[in-house]
């Protein structure tokens, strides 16, 4: 049976998924627009730290406001209604919520959310992938142990590309490699969001008048998301990683299988089984036509002269050798996705990608000269960009995650380009989420 199907089955029973949501932002409101439209969800609660904000949001995505007016969590459940609150521990204790949708975007604070979560067992779908970035594995795990599901969330690229590696290897293909697109060149790393409109080629007016975040935006533009992402789908699909940092190579969506070959092959990969990004720009700037720039895409090979013929009697455009074929999505849909994840951990009792080990991380490298008394200000910001690496290397180096270089001081030198360590900085390490990196350091050292 079809997800929607059983969406209207419990529709019919009076049983819908009930849904909690923490934080009412860009990527919550697009979720939000498509909650009204999705039969068998019903979104008893939001938690924001600004109550009228996400009222503007529900509004602005065109939320019948007498559905949000619920004066609790126990009144919307039992009229059908919204409970709006600040209140996020609330919301992930109470007994009628099916599933808790992640989506504040703050990696520290979202750790909090999610251990609280399981906790209460309560399913979690996690949007803010920066948390999953330094701690996925051992989230997965402490789901697992509750009894729970831990979900990457659907429309966002991770999720979408272990979609795309699941279809591969289900139908018996080898993956060579798989990932996402960007629009990339190497000084984009150090952008900060003073310079990112200058290179998405929008002025300051016209970022201010669309309320676009500056540095949220950076934070793709300087290659911290992408290693992220590309850090999320390597721990949930066991594909490996570049020694030392995503590639990047320019591609049109038709060169992918030339490019994502072996070098021994003419490619690009170290090896087969990796993830990689597929810049939409050439080494000169120039724009890449056909570009994959907003999709996902998975490699994957034909093993067999058989399955060679295959793709060649199928018209399947391949690489020269005709082994080397990749499927691809354009384009995602970002939170207008987020209900794919919640129908299947909620129906199904399925992630849309999950960590099975930890394979990569994303370490914080120096933007500029840093000097002690320097605050970091985590992805997208002044101070750092987030450097791809795989977890073997980090660990021994002693990386600092990116997802915890927020707000933290620096105590000794550090050059630009220079990925930085622990020893660099001062930490607080009373949160849950450095304790929850260290314990995940100290049993892959074990």
């Amino acid at each position: 049976m079809s997800l929607h199907q059983q969406l209207l089955t419990r529709q019919a029973d009076g049983k819908p998924i009930r849904v909690g949501l923490i934080g009412a932002g860009k990527f919550g409101s697009m979720y939000l627009s498509q909650i009204p439209r999705t039969p068998g969800v019903h979104l008893v609660g939001i938690a924001d730290l600004s109550p009228a904000a996400a009222r503007t949001n529900l509004a602005r995505v065109g939320w019948d406001v007498a559905r949000t007016e619920a004066v609790s969590l126990d009144a919307a459940v039992k009229n059908g209604d919204t409970h709006i609150t600040e209140d996020w521990k609330a919301l992930v204790s109470h007994p009628a919520i099916d599933v808790v949708v992640e989506c504040t975007g703050h990696p520290i604070a979202a750790v909090d959310h999610c251990l609280e979560a399981f906790a209460h067992g309560k399913h979690v779908v996690n949007v803010t992938v920066e948390a999953d970035a330094f701690c996925g594995p051992l989230l997965a795990r402490r789901a697992a142990q509750a009894g729970v599901v831990y979900s990457l969330a659907y429309g966002d690229q991770p999720a979408m590309i272990c979609d795309l590696v699941d279809w591969a290897r289900t139908c018996g293909f080898p993956v060579v490699a798989a990932g996402r697109g960007h629009k990339w060149l190497p000084h984009f790393c150090n952008s900060t969001p003073e310079t990112v409109w200058g290179y998405y080629g929008l002025t300051p007016e016209q970022a201010t008048r669309g309320g676009l975040n500056p540095k949220m935006f950076n934070s793709f533009l300087d290659g911290s998301k992408p290693a992220i992402e590309s850090t999320a789908v390597s721990n949930a699909t066991g594909l490996q990683v570049p020694s030392n940092g995503l590639l990047y190579p320019p591609a049109s969506v038709e060169d992918i299988p030339y490019v994502t070959r072996p070098i021994s092959e003419g490619g690009v990969l170290e090896q087969k089984g990796m993830v990689e990004v597929i810049s939409s720009l050439e080494a000169d700037g120039r724009k890449i036509p056909y570009d994959i720039r907003m999709g996902v895409w998975v490699t994957v090979e034909a093993e067999t002269d058989y399955i060679k013929n295959c793709f060649e009697e199928y018209n399947a455009h391949t690489d020269p050798s005709g082994r080397y074929f990749t499927l691809y999505k354009r384009w995602h849909l970002i939170g207008l996705e987020v209900g794919m994840s919640v129908a299947s951990v909620a129906l199904r009792g399925e992630p849309t990608g999950v960590a099975i080990g930890w394979n990569a991380d994303v370490v914080a490298a120096a933007k500029r000269d840093l000097k002690p008394g320097d605050a970091l200000d985590g992805e997208g910001g002044y101070t750092v960009w987030g450097k791809l690496l795989p977890a073997a290397t980090s660990l021994r180096m002693g990386g600092l995650p990116l997802g915890l270089a927020h707000g933290v001081k620096v105590v000794r030198p550090v050059a630009q380009g220079q990925s930085l360590s622990w020893d660099d900085v001062a930490m607080d390490t009373q949160t849950h989420a450095y304790k929850i990196r260290r314990e995940m350091e100290s049993a892959h050292r074990a």
